[in-house]
């Protein structure tokens, strides 16, 4: 289940990314991803540009339905949903954190020659952190498969703040954008919420 939902939320990974994520061994989840490929679940893309495995319809159909029984067998729908809307608060602070630390003003690219505009982009990226690590903490609590993401977030700021800034949304690193790109999805996943609609819903109520 581990390794069906990781492929889910992310969508395309390679071996080293989902072990990782499902918390198995590299070897753990080849052997998984053998089976989902031997089934006609998943596939594994090798393009010149894009690597990497893949769920197909059957694959993730199921995916969802695994994510969706959890919570619903478990009696804890209620509890994801109520730690999910806190997240939501905090979801636009990181997009627009995540937009100025590429683009100053809306404008221009920010090359990071500005220390001082970096640092205080870096400094709600700080803030955004702290206020999410408790959501996760008791998401973890209720769902331990949701377990990964706090450490995950903590290990990109970590290294944001040790001067790499390529931690910060970076698509090929597991930065703090892709991680919590990842966590919004997994969530979706669980409580049957449609991306694009919320998306839409959102747009109307703003």
């Amino acid at each position: 289940m581990r390794v069906l939902c990781g492929l889910r939320a992310k969508g395309m990974a390679d071996v080293g990314a989902l072990a990782q994520a499902a918390g198995l061994s590299p070897g753990q989840v080849a052997d998984v991803l053998g089976e989902l490929g031997e089934r006609n679940w998943a596939r594994y893309r090798d393009a010149s540009r894009v690597r990497g495995w893949m769920l197909l319809g059957e694959g993730r159909a199921e995916a969802e339905r695994l994510a969706a029984a959890e919570v619903e067998d478990s009696g804890l729908r209620s509890v994801v949903r109520e730690l999910y809307e806190s997240f939501r608060v905090l979801d636009p602070k990181l997009k627009t954190a995540c937009t100025d630390f590429q683009v100053k003003a809306g404008q221009t690219l920010n090359d990071h020659t500005d220390p001082h505009y970096d640092a205080e982009v870096i400094a709600r990226l700080s803030d955004i952190n702290r206020q999410v690590q408790p959501i996760l903490a008791r998401l973890a609590e209720a769902v331990d498969r949701f377990g990964h993401y706090g450490p995950r977030l903590e290990h990109a700021l970590g290294q944001v703040l040790g001067g790499d800034l390529n931690w910060f949304t970076k698509p090929s690193l597991d930065s703090y954008h892709e991680v919590w790109f990842e966590l919004h999805e997994d969530l979706l996943v669980t409580l049957g919420i449609d991306r694009a609609a919320e998306e839409v819903n959102e747009s109307a109520g703003a």
